[in-house]
C-alpha cells in the first residue's frame, strides 16, 4: 500500500513478488512533477522484486522528466542491492 503523508509517499507492508505489480502501478500513478520521495520505513519485508519496483518507478519518472528518491530503505533491500551490484543505482535520498 502507498499513501501520501506530508508530501512523501509512504510505502507500507511488503515489497515482494506477490505485491510487486500493484506497488509498481500505484507508485507510478502517484509520481509527481519534479521529484517524488518514497519513504520505505514501514516496509516489513522485501525481496529482489522490491529492487525491480524501485527501478520501475525510477524509469517511469525519468520518462516523465522527473526523479524518484527513496528514504529509509530496509537493511535487507540495501543488502540485496549490494549483492546484485546495483547499490549505486538506488536513488537514496
Amino acid at each position: 500500500m502507498i499513501r501520501e503523508v506530508e508530501g512523501r509517499l509512504a510505502v507500507e507492508g511488503v515489497m515482494t513478488h506477490d505485491s510487486a505489480r500493484a506497488l509498481l502501478e500505484a507508485g507510478t500513478g502517484a509520481l509527481k512533477p519534479g521529484a517524488t520521495l518514497f519513504d520505505l520505513s514501514s516496509v516489513t519485508d522485501v525481496d529482489s522484486s522490491g529492487l525491480a519496483v524501485i527501478f520501475g518507478w525510477q524509469r517511469a519518472a525519468l520518462a516523465a522528466g522527473s526523479s524518484v528518491h527513496i528514504a529509509n530503505p530496509p537493511a535487507n533491500l540495501v543488502s540485496l542491492a549490494e549483492m546484485y551490484g546495483v547499490s549505486e543505482l538506488l536513488p537514496v535520498a
